[in-house]
């Protein structure tokens, strides 16, 4: 079994001179912030006295109490954490203070909630004209679904993602994750740093506006296309392959399952030569992807009778060896020890007061001063202090904004990292 790797200490990295101030809560939001951490971002995330709902979702007692859910300690490494209670001005006033220096404010409360706080984009431009305002909701800010409350299963639903995932005999499914939030989280993530790239030609800001909705038709595209284009109304396939060629499914084989995504010509050949049935490469049935269609179930005979007698890791090596891709079902504990993942140091570790955990980093490698995972998810309000002292702060003027309920209480020291 592979260990993870340590996490990798990090200098000049990407975004290592843009600040956020993050005041999204939930999964959307923090997963699109998530993603500039990594990358270096300095992203201050500001937290109600209660802190991000996220911290307690979990079926850990104890972490829920500590507020240090598996779900939080995901998507918030790297990250500095206080608290303000926005409902007071003086709090409001400490908002804008900091956004002289930020770079993004990034939030995910529902069209007109940072308006009512006066923390809108008009209001935080006009003190810092370069600032780039990154707001996702479900529904954009426009529209007449754009006041209404959103979360992942909802837009799954609305969608279409779940009228075209699982087996028709069961009924519209989820998807296993919450897919639509991070879709929303990682278009607006694209959509930040798009508009960080336009301001180094064009020296202003701008207002980002995430549509979860939007973003979730964006990969949909060409779903929607196959409708507008042709009429096509898709359905539910259960395991058949988007391309809905029939050899780009689920099989069965000795004791067990193999996905198969043969999906040319070339891949057919080599899956009925391996198994022993070249013979039914020329059968007239198999000539082409719509005859395969119409005779189906013939096809299907012939694959799943050519692995009956063999276990389907014995297939994987074999199909592999061949050039035919396909692949065993794995769950979440086998793929984390795949020795894939730690070739690409995908997954890192930190150290935290809550143990060592173990946590995904960026899908992706950089050649020069990649990312990574430095410090681990932040107590609720470690930083506070720390974040006023940076804004010129005095210790007597923090204790005051404390003394006067517009900061918490302050949290225990920063965690090591190994």
């Amino acid at each position: 079994m592979s260990e993870p790797q340590t996490a990798r200490p990090t200098t000049g990295t990407p975004f290592s001179n843009v600040r956020i101030l993050d005041f999204t809560r939930f999964l959307a939001g923090p997963f699109g912030t998530h993603q500039f951490a990594l990358q270096g971002a300095d992203v201050v995330k500001i937290e109600s006295f209660e802190g991000d709902d996220t911290r307690t979702t979990t079926i850990s007692r104890q972490l829920a109490a500590e507020k240090m859910s598996p779900a939080f300690m995901a998507v918030n490494p790297n990250k500095r954490s206080m608290t303000l209670d926005l409902r007071k001005p003086e709090a409001v006033a400490l908002v804008k203070r900091l956004v002289a220096d930020a770079d993004i404010v990034w939030e995910n409360f529902r069209p007109g909630v940072m308006k009512r706080l006066g923390l809108d984009y008009t209001t935080l431009s006009n003190l810092n004209p370069r600032l780039i305002y990154c707001s996702v909701s479900g529904f954009g800010h426009s529209g007449p679904e754009q006041f209404t409350a959103a979360f992942d299963g909802k837009i799954q639903a609305m969608s279409g993602i779940m009228s075209i995932t699982g087996d028709p005999a069961g009924g519209p499914m989820r998807a296993g994750f919450a897919v639509c939030d991070l879709i929303g989280g990682m278009t607006a993530a694209f959509a930040v740093a798009t508009a960080l790239y336009q301001r180094t030609h064009t020296g202003q800001g701008q207002f980002v506006d995430v549509s979860m909705l939007d973003a979730t038709l964006n990969f949909l595209s060409s779903q929607v296309a196959e409708y507008t284009v042709t009429d096509h109304k898709q359905r539910q396939f259960g395991n058949l392959s988007v391309s809905r060629k029939v050899t780009a499914h689920r099989f069965k084989a000795g004791g067990g399952d193999i996905v198969l995504a043969v999906l040319t010509e070339k891949q057919f050949a080599k899956l009925l030569t391996t198994l022993g049935r070249a013979d039914a490469v020329a059968d007239p049935r198999f000539k082409d992807w719509f005859s395969r269609t119409e005779n189906e179930a013939a096809l299907r005979e012939i694959i799943e009778s050519g692995m009956v007698g063999h276990t389907p890791a014995y297939w994987v090596h074999r199909l592999t060896e061949a050039d035919v891709p396909c692949a065993t079902v794995l769950s979440i504990d086998e793929i984390v020890h795949h020795p894939q993942l730690k070739a690409r140091s995908l997954l890192q570790q930190v150290d935290s007061p809550h143990g060592r955990q173990t946590l995904a980093t960026s899908g992706f490698e950089l050649a020069h001063d990649a990312g990574g995972i430095r410090t681990p998810a932040p107590a609720l309000g470690q930083h506070t202090d720390e974040v006023l002292r940076e804004a010129g702060f005095g210790p007597e003027a923090i204790e005051e904004l404390r003394a006067n309920g517009v900061i918490g209480a302050p949290a225990g020291q920063p965690a090591l990292v190994s």
